[in-house]
This record gives C-alpha cells, structure tokens and sequence, in this order.
C-alpha cells in the first residue's frame, strides 16, 4: 500500500491509499480518482516527503548504542530529534470536511441506516406500503437513478457509511 498527498486543479488538497504506484496511475487515467471537496477528477499528485523507515540492523544498532549510553554513568545520551506530531486520519483539516463530519453524525443519529436495502426501503415508503421514517443506506447507481425517475425523493450524502470506513 502506497499513501499519496494529491491535488485537484482548484488546489483542493487531501490524502488517498493506494495498492501501488501502477494502481494510482490506473485509476488516475480511467477518471476514477476525484477530489474529495469539489469532485475534479483532474487529480495530481502534490508534493510530499517520503516517510522513511532506518533498516532493521540499523534501529537495532542505535538501540543498543542507546542502552549502553543510558549503562555508563556519566555518559551523554544521544541527542534525540523531536518529530512533528502527526494528525490524526479522523481530524478534519479543513471547514468543509468539518461541516461534513457533523452532517454525517446529525444524519447517523436521526435516521435509520437499511444498509442495501434502502432503494427497497425507500420505494416501500413512497408507496405507502411501510411507514414513512428517516433512512439512510446504500444503492447501487441504477437503483438510485429507477428511484429518482419514479419521482421518489433520495439525496446522495457526502460521505461512505460508518459501517463501510476502515
């Protein structure tokens, strides 16, 4: 898995995970990597610093440098880097993903998440043959588009379900 700092032509920055380099490259092409903001699918790669592990031999040696460092009285410890903290993959890093986290947790809280069903569930509704609540789930694109053309009211949300987010 390969992790990509992008941008879209309006200068919409965000993150995305990747199988690999070709993976990225692939989707890129077939128009299938958008921006998380505006929805561009004239996405590019930003700039970004490789995250870069020591080798194994390399840790475990200033390991053990460091552990007799810390034996011998009156050495001097090494000195130690102090690494910018990162944030958190559950942070919101601009307004807009803000107002869409509580937006998703207004909807979670008011509504009924029916998973696959919810074309079924919401044309029940509209028929009147279950009763009308606030439902929230998941179709496929032409469930969506047989629903809309039947004139039922459905709106796609900004966001994936709780249930299907690593």
């Amino acid at each position: 898995m390969i992790r990509y700092a992008l941008k879209c032509a309006d200068g919409h920055g965000f993150e995305s995970w990747f199988q690999s380099a070709e993976a990225y490259e692939k989707l890129r092409a077939a128009g299938l990597v958008a921006c998380t903001q505006c929805g561009s699918a004239q996405v590019e790669k930003a700039l970004m610093a490789p995250r870069v592990r020591p080798a194994r031999e390399a840790a475990e040696t200033a390991a053990s440098e460091g552990a007799e460092a810390t034996a011998t009285p009156g050495a001097a410890l090494p000195a130690v880097q102090p690494q910018p903290p990162e944030m958190p993959l559950s942070a919101p890093s601009s307004e807009l993903e803000a107002a869409i986290a509580e937006l998703k947790k207004q909807v979670e809280a008011n509504s009924d998440y029916v998973g696959s069903n919810f074309a079924k569930e919401a044309r029940d509704m509209y028929l009147g043959d279950s009763p009308v609540r606030s439902i929230h789930g998941e179709a496929k694109p032409e469930e969506a588009r047989a629903l809309i053309e039947d004139g039922v009211p459905v709106l796609p949300l900004p966001f994936a379900p709780g249930r299907k987010v690593n």
